[in-house]
């Protein structure tokens, strides 16, 4: 983690001309051991959204290099499953003659499998890349199509990729208690004592996030997100058994886990499970490998299958994090508002890029000290790109910032005393009416769910069409969640919580952080994206208000572009809300920008 940057590399990661000797290569192996296909999903041992090098076998096979994902691979056809973030983007990057798209939310690797496996076909999978619960998905929809499905103890992936990178090993790091709050052993000591109230003897964690919070540590495993991938036991007494390569420990860290804490060798947690024979254990079937359950049970240890005890907590930010917060947002929001005047100033000249601005602001962030990493690799889409949910700039795609373009920029930081996540949608020269009607649509959904009051219990769920309704008005809509959990200095995205169309029961509760970021897509042209986070408040009672009402504070602040703003279209409130929300900008941002972005921020942030 004493990386100092550049954090983002441009580099064209893959070539859809590797797909088919890759295939090729890989249906060779699957022969030799007798199968008739194999499941790839994009995912590790943990299953985390960023993985190590290492474990990006589904980017190696099929080229794409989205966030979620997965394939299958018969001996006659193979598919490639993206959500509506990666449609157009995974037809960019494969070879659609080999790898057909497919919808991962609506049909998903076992809807497809069910369709197409041959009866008597033998399906291969590895038990340390799925869930539970995605095995149990897999292996209806083989026995459906008359198959089976068939773990391996070996991924196949793995013994045909030669260059395959070694597994990670940066040194993990103490996040001292000034940052998080409380200490390890209180978090060890509180989520055991939930862990015993469940009936159970102990808890399997495997989310990297999750024992990166529960003991206080980060570490530098995966790229953007400070995990040291490991495995761990908490057990009923508090004291808990860290699985991690010994080479990213040091004198400080043993120090800082104390003798309640013991660190043993990753080869240790097979037999660690297998000696919990007759014990209860907690174990997440959403979360945690297929292959833990596997060997829970051949050891005959009574499984409770329960959320991961961690995640819940952890979401929950106590005061410290939370101030932390929002003075990263502050810090980050000066950096974004000097980035945000340069480019106001040098793009309708015509020669910038987006790589240019991605790095500009990549710079402008390192220059406030305090940037560990990007929380994820900047999405910098001009004109047709921007319409590319999540799209990443690389050499061959980088396109110039044309004059009367949108320009879109997804972008966040990883400061020790919080993560932060920004959209900012421009107007370079000047917007059509379709634009600013789009823009101006997406502005009100994003006024709606900011200000919205809801009872308390209410799940992200019930929230969501508060974004979208602007947009429905018009006969439009976006393709991806409105707004997702971030951690900590952790993870850019987290649950439980979850603000979208999907059916997601966690209720929202106070101290968790969310993104809110409804969006419009218009493909080949351009696209909109309005993202602020928000943490979860309880709301001051009103007169005769008879329930516990909960609220969101926005804590991103950054102009949003008035130039793409109709206010024909906004209603007095929101015109107010947007109004108060540039003066809180204006004011809190103005002492710690510079002489030269002083004019342009009190002029971006002036009142309509």
């Amino acid at each position: 983690m004493d990386k100092t940057g550049p954090f983002q590399t441009y580099e064209n990661e893959t070539d859809a001309a590797t797909c088919a000797p890759r295939l090729a290569a890989l249906r060779e192996e699957l022969g030799r051991r007798g199968l008739d296909g194999f499941v790839v999903p994009r995912s590790d041992e943990h299953q985390g959204e960023y993985v190590a090098k290492r474990s990006e076998r589904l980017s190696w096979l099929t080229s794409f290099t989205g966030s979620a994902g997965a394939a299958v691979v018969l001996r006659d056809k193979a598919a490639v499953f993206v959500d509506g973030r990666y449609t157009l983007q995974v037809r960019q990057q494969t070879d659609t003659k080999l790898f057909e798209p497919r919808d991962l939310v609506e049909e998903g690797p076992a809807g497809w499998i069910g369709k197409v496996l041959s009866k008597g076909a033998k399906l291969g999978y590895d038990p340390w890349l799925h869930t539970a619960a995605a095995v149990e998905a897999l292996r209806a929809a083989a026995e459906k199509a008359g198959g089976s499905i068939v773990p391996c103890q070996t991924n196949p992936i793995d013994a045909v990729w030669k260059d395959q990178p070694e597994a990670p090993t940066a040194k993990a790091i103490i996040h001292e208690m000034t940052l998080a709050g409380e200490s390890a052993e209180s978090k060890r000591t509180r989520i055991a004592e939930d862990v015993k109230t469940q009936g159970a003897d102990a808890a399997v964690i495997t989310l990297p996030d999750s024992i990166c919070w529960l003991l206080n540590i980060r570490g530098g495993d995966v790229p953007h997100t400070p995990f040291a991938l490991s495995f761990a036991i908490l057990n009923s007494d508090g004291s808990t058994d860290l699985f991690m390569d010994a080479r990213k420990s040091s004198p400080e860290l043993v120090k800082h886990l104390g003798n309640a804490v013991r660190l043993r060798d990753p080869k240790e947690f097979s037999p660690a499970l297998d000696a919990l024979k007759g014990k209860t254990v907690v174990a997440d079937p959403a979360t945690a490998a297929s292959a833990i359950f596997d060997r829970l049970t051949k050891a005959g240890a009574k499984i409770r299958r329960a959320p991961d005890p961690v995640q819940l907590p952890k979401a929950c930010k106590n005061p410290v994090e939370i101030e932390g917060t929002r003075q990263a947002h502050i810090r980050d929001g000066a950096a974004l508002s000097k980035f945000l005047c340069w480019l106001a100033r040098e793009a309708p000249r015509g020669h910038l890029t987006e790589i240019d601005a991605a790095k500009t602001l990549e710079g402008y962030r390192a220059q406030t000290g305090a940037l560990r990493d990007l929380s994820f690799d900047s999405i910098s889409g001009a004109g047709s790109n921007g319409a590319v949910v999540h799209y990443r700039v690389t050499n061959s795609t980088n396109r110039p910032i044309n004059n009367n373009e949108v320009f879109l920029i997804d972008s966040g930081a990883q400061y020790p005393d919080g993560t932060t996540d920004v959209t900012r949608t421009v107007i370079v020269g000047a917007p059509t009416a379709e634009m600013k009607d789009r823009f101006t649509r997406v502005l009100k959904g994003h006024i709606a769910l900011a200000t919205v009051r809801f009872p308390e219990g209410t799940a992200g769920a019930a929230l969501d069409a508060f974004a979208r309704r602007p947009l429905w008005e018009a006969g439009l809509d976006y393709d991806h969640g409105t707004g997702h959990g971030v951690g900590s200095y952790l993870s850019v995205h987290e649950g439980p919580q979850n603000i979208s169309k999907r059916n997601v029961t966690q209720p929202l509760k106070a101290g968790m952080i969310c993104s809110n970021e409804p969006g419009f897509y218009k493909a080949g042209e351009f696209g909109i994206r309005i993202e602020n986070l928000v943490v979860v408040t309880e709301a001051k009672p009103v007169p005769g208000g008879e329930r516990k009402m909960m609220e969101f504070e926005t804590i991103t602040l950054a102009p949003i572009d008035l130039g793409l703003v109709e206010p024909n279209l906004l209603a007095t409130d929101e015109r107010a809300w947007l109004n108060a929300y540039h003066t809180r900008v204006r004011q809190t941002l103005m002492p710690l920008v510079d002489e030269d972005t002083r004019p342009w921020l009190e002029q971006a942030t002036r009142g309509i």
